[in-house]
């Protein structure tokens, strides 16, 4: 069987920017789930995170993420879905790039998820993350919120679900 990927809904940063991109009323209709996102902060720093929620759902969470930065190789444990953006005192007009592949989002067993990002800072630095998390519920996934932590989403932020079927 072939693997098919449906645009389901998409989210552009208007001007301004935005404290949090979602996605509501996800149709039930598919096996897997893709969230790609071309991200930047508007924190005053090089860079940010956003976490990622499921149904509004801040509880029962956990991720372990291998993480690299210019060089450096590191392993972190969270309470919180995290990925990382490139903040205002990175490179001029960068976004950082993730995707959150979610299979078995209508089951009723714990969900399980996985996301990698990729961000860059033109020679002084690249960030990489590959991270596993776990939502200990078992309630089907409704809606994918991702909330910028220390600043806004700046304009031409994007977010796209996809179903996969």
């Amino acid at each position: 069987m072939a693997t098919t990927y449906t645009l389901i809904s998409s989210v552009t940063v208007g001007s301004g920017g935005q404290a949090a991109m979602e996605f509501t009323s996800i149709p039930q209709t598919y096996t897997d789930l893709l969230v790609k996102i071309s991200g930047r902060s508007a924190l005053s720093a090089v860079g940010d995170n956003a976490s990622t929620s499921f149904n509004n759902s801040t509880s029962n969470r956990s991720q372990r993420s291998l993480y690299a930065d210019s060089g450096t190789v590191s392993s972190f444990t969270y309470s919180t879905f995290y990925i990382w953006l490139p903040g205002s005192n990175a490179t001029a007009s960068t976004f950082g790039n993730t995707e959150l592949y979610i299979p078995n989002y209508t089951g009723s067993n714990y969900k399980s998820f996985s996301n990698d990002v990729t961000t860059e800072n033109n020679g002084t630095a690249a960030e990489l993350a590959l991270s596993a998390s776990l939502w200990s519920d078992t309630a089907a996934i409704t809606s994918v919120k991702i909330t910028c932590n220390g600043g806004n989403f700046v304009q031409y932020s994007t977010a796209y679900l996809y179903g996969i079927s």
